[in-house]
């Protein structure tokens, strides 16, 4: 079993089921993505995964500890950190204050903190002190990612991170995924630009119609002819 693990998770919106029977995890350390076409429920399944969706059927596991019952609240206590795709900034607030706002769990001296989310990310250094609804896309998204990493998770869940940014900004987006990764975090992430982030990915799940259709590492995936003309353009 993962670290973080979504088992069998079958579920959706009212009546009708987007998941069914889906499998995702991550282990520490390690990058996995979730990738498929429109549609495919990559964002229904990661949040399934983070509490957002109730489940019909399935468990979802935190190293070893059955979390299903447990609010999107309780699962930031318990070390999962979550970046949506959208509004993920407090637009009114300075960088400084939404990175303030990922700290709102904690009760202890945060600014070693904040001090690895400016070293990670030394424009909001620059910027600290500038609402973050001046900022570009690409900004915003380190801003979004910066305040989920106040709360010093264990397990950092991004649901495309780089939608709408220059090809330039998601390569340096991915490198700092990479540098997240190489801390020992679980980084699990819903990505559009399947290619490249398989492209760093440990492991991938290719979803089509909320079920699993190939599950293998990153490399793997993007050796394997079917997957690369079905979902990679060739």
């Amino acid at each position: 079993m993962s670290y973080l693990s979504g088992s069998h998770m079958t579920g959706g919106y009212g009546g009708a089921d987007i998941l069914h029977d889906c499998t995702i995890g991550v282990e520490k350390g390690e990058i996995a993505v979730i990738v498929g076409p429109n549609g495919a429920g990559k964002s229904t399944a990661m949040k399934a995964v983070f509490g957002m969706l109730k489940l019909r059927s399935g468990a979802v596991t935190l190293d070893g500890r059955d979390i299903t019952a447990l609010t999107p609240q309780d699962r930031v206590k318990a070390g999962m950190g979550f970046v949506p795709q959208t509004s993920n900034v407090f637009v009114n607030l300075t960088v400084e204050e939404n990175l303030e706002m990922g700290a709102y769990i904690r009760d202890d001296d945060f600014s070693d903190t904040m001090e690895q989310v400016y070293d990670l990310f030394p424009i909001l250094r620059e910027k600290r002190l500038q609402p973050a609804g001046e900022l570009s896309g690409g900004q915003r998204q380190q801003v979004a990612v910066g305040r989920a990493l106040m709360t010093k998770p264990k397990v950092l869940m991004l649901d495309e991170p780089t939608a709408g940014v220059s090809p330039i900004v998601m390569d340096e987006l991915f490198d700092k995924i990479l540098e997240i990764a190489a801390t020992g975090l679980a980084i699990l992430m819903v990505e559009q630009n399947a290619r490249q982030a398989l492209n760093i990915a440990d492991r991938g799940y290719v979803l089509v119609q909320g079920q699993n259709r190939y599950t293998d590492t990153g490399e793997a995936l993007l050796a394997n002819p079917e997957v690369r003309r079905t979902f990679l353009g060739g």
